[in-house]
């Protein structure tokens, strides 16, 4: 391993004596390493200078993330504009145990430069929106705003670079790091306003759900190491045909595990809208374009081990199609805008684990619908922040009503987003989805049928509550005007500050146009060709314009239905409390929180009691036991010892006559 780092370093050096562009390039990718170290210095600066950084933390914060932006669209052009797109970057010998030869190192292919982009064009984007936002103190605490916000930006810093490492790591073992970095990091961003307990107890959940996926990415790592004696992805993936179908089965079903904890995918989903207790920024950061996003790349990057398994994929695309609907399904119920949005995040990952585990015919799908996602979703999430901005940080659907007349930026973005995310035509989302849509037809059998109209149902269900979202928001009468605030004060809603309406303008940018320009001529499909392989659509019994009208068709009925229930009449601003029992389900998350105390936790704790009262009773019974018997039997030995001459000379006869007593007895016949 460490002589294939050594040739990859010698391959930089020698481009620069190749000319003055070669050598750029090579310079470029040789510091690679930057984009990581930026954010990392802006975290450690922040969090280390304390109450000094209050005045210029969040501009610190913003600019360490615009210069990996920039550093990252500088590699960008260096890498795509060389005759090979692959490139790999040895830093130094991380992990030197004998046969376990770890380095460190840094992978620089199309599919890590499309996540870098994303992830530091996004990033910036609510790393400035965060300005406004997190500007005032959201708990109401004197004087503690600038304190606040200094932190907020140092955690945000480190999720990035975390996120970096994540997707620049040449090995399973480097993902592994910045795996575990960004569970860190969202622990801190999710319990940030750690005084409510209510938040508290969603970044616990978060943090140990994520460990139990975390398990399965793990246990995959061992069971690589242990067959194939390497982690770097280049030797795993040429030598991926030495795994025994068991072995690889086995492998890709952790995998798996491990992208459902991070992706909040079914039956570990339950955490991700607890997460919204959040501040919004984290939300958008957490839902919208990286950390949910990770378990599609690790699936995505794995692609090699998944071709070789059909019951792999076939896992993951069951996986990806429950969970689209589940999504769906709570999404309609919830009038929490945020958690309405977290759980669209929910089905929409749903259709990204779907694609890829299609295999090849849905790996560079996935990708891009991952793409797209992170624009409108984004945008939608700014754009909920903007509303609680101007509405004093209700979340309530019920309390709104009529907000396009105050909120007219905020109102225009989130619809753009809105119509990406149902699948609106010639929108980003129009271009990915149904793409997806399209290759699950395209399985062989029956299997095409249950995934294929598995998202196309989903496409309607998805159109239905996002429509319910906006007409309880931006439409009907004002439900606001006779609600005060805590101190007593009427609602004014009023659009944000420029620092958050901004980037909520250049999100709205990409939701209308980033699928367009993917999608032309198969831009990123084919640009993704060296990593994930070419396309391989199969023959859909259903024709693209077929597969787009159904799309449309049922989005704009689930939109229809949307309107005929919330729009022709008045929305009460109590929740009913009289539904359904579809209803009643989906309020309670369809008793995902409910199976998973049921399968893990109560088991858990009644296991966890159990070893303690073995190990209290059991354990530490049998030597205080043994320790009361010697200790008894000690106290008994020391009643002999008297210090008395006479005493010992009595004890002496006693054991004289007791010993020729039993001589006369063994010696008569």
């Amino acid at each position: 391993m460490n002589n294939q780092g050594a040739s990859v370093t010698t391959t930089f050096l020698a481009a620069d004596t190749a000319g003055p562009v070669e050598a750029a390039q090579g310079a470029i990718q040789g510091n690679a390493w930057l984009m990581i170290a930026l954010p990392l210095f802006g975290a450690a600066v922040l969090l280390v200078a304390g109450k000094r950084a209050n005045a210029w933390g969040h501009l610190l914060g913003c600019a360490t993330v615009l210069g990996s932006f920039a550093y990252a669209l500088a590699l960008f052009a260096s890498v795509t504009g060389s005759t090979n797109p692959v490139r790999e970057l040895h830093l130094f010998s991380w992990i030197p145990v004998n046969a376990l030869q770890v380095d460190f190192g840094l992978r620089m292919d199309p599919l890590s430069l499309v996540f870098l982009l994303l992830i530091t064009g996004v990033g910036s984007l609510i790393h400035l929106y965060s300005i406004g936002y997190m500007g005032h103190d959201q708990e109401g605490r004197s004087g503690a705003a600038n304190t606040e916000r200094r932190r907020f930006f140092a955690y945000l810093n480190l999720f990035v670079a975390a996120m970096l490492v994540l997707v620049l790591g040449n090995s399973f073992v480097t993902l592994y790091l910045g795996w575990e970095g960004v569970g860190l990091a969202s622990y801190l961003l999710i319990g940030f306003w750690q005084q409510r307990p209510s938040a508290a107890s969603a970044a616990t959940k978060a943090f140990v759900m994520n460990r139990v996926g975390d398990v399965g990415l793990a246990l995959a790592i061992f069971l690589l190491f242990a067959e194939l004696g390497t982690t770097q992805y280049t030797e795993v993936f040429a030598r991926a045909g030495e795994l025994s179908p068991g072995v690889l089965l086995a492998i890709t079903l952790l995998l798996l595990l491990g992208a459902c904890g991070k992706s909040g995918q079914v039956p570990l989903q339950a955490w991700l809208p607890d997460a919204m207790e959040g501040p919004t920024p984290v939300s958008a950061l957490i839902h919208a374009a990286t950390m949910v996003t990770a378990g599609v790349y690790l699936i995505a990057r794995a692609n090699p081990l998944y071709t070789l398994s059909a019951d792999g994929r076939l896992a993951v695309t069951i996986v990806g199609a429950v969970t689209l609907l589940v999504g769906c399904v709570i999404g309609c119920a919830y009038d929490d805008i945020k958690k309405v949005l977290a759980y669209s995040t929910v089905s929409q990952i749903g259709y990204m684990i779907l694609a890829v585990g299609l295999g090849p015919a849905g790996y560079a799908l996935g990708i891009m619908h991952l793409l797209t996602h992170g624009f409108f979703k984004a945008g939608l999430f700014l754009g909920a922040g903007s509303v609680m901005h101007g509405m004093n940080d209700e979340v309530d659907m019920r309390k709104y009503g009529g907000l396009y007349r105050y909120l007219p930026i905020t109102f225009v973005t989130f619809g753009l987003g809105y119509l990406a995310l149902i699948g609106f035509p010639f929108l980003s989302g129009y271009y990915s989805k149904d793409a997806i849509i399209y290759a699950a037809f395209g399985q062989e059998g029956a299997r095409g049928w249950i995934f294929g109209g598995a998202a196309l149902l989903g496409a309607g269900i998805t159109a239905f509550y996002m429509t319910r979202l906006m007409l309880m928001t931006f439409f009907g009468e004002k439900r606001w005007e006779n609600l005060r605030t805590a101190d007593g004060k009427e609602f004014h809603p009023h659009e944000s500050p420029s620092t958050m309406t901004a980037p909520m303008i250049l999100l709205a940018v990409g939701s209308i146009g980033a699928g367009m320009f993917l999608a032309t001529g198969d831009r990123l499909v084919n640009f993704l060709a060296p990593t994930l392989g070419p396309l391989n659509e199969g023959e859909a019994p259903l024709s693209h314009t077929m597969v787009a009208v159904l799309t449309v068709g049922l989005s704009a009925l689930g939109a229809l239905v949307a309107y005929l229930v919330v729009g022709r009449k008045s929305v009460p601003v109590r929740r009913p409390a009289k539904v359904s029992p579809v209803v009643r389900a989906a309020r309670a998350d369809l008793y995902g929180n409910a199976i998973n105390d049921a399968v893990a936790v109560r088991p858990t704790k009644a296991l966890t009691t159990g070893l303690v009262s073995f190990d209290d009773k059991g354990v530490d019974g049998a030597v205080n036991g043994l320790a009361g018997l010697l200790g008894g039997s000690s106290r008994l030995g020391r009643r002999w010892q008297t210090g008395f001459v006479r005493s010992y000379a009595m004890s002496m006869l006693a054991g004289g006559v007791v010993l020729i007593a039993a001589l006369l007895t063994v010696g008569m016949p």
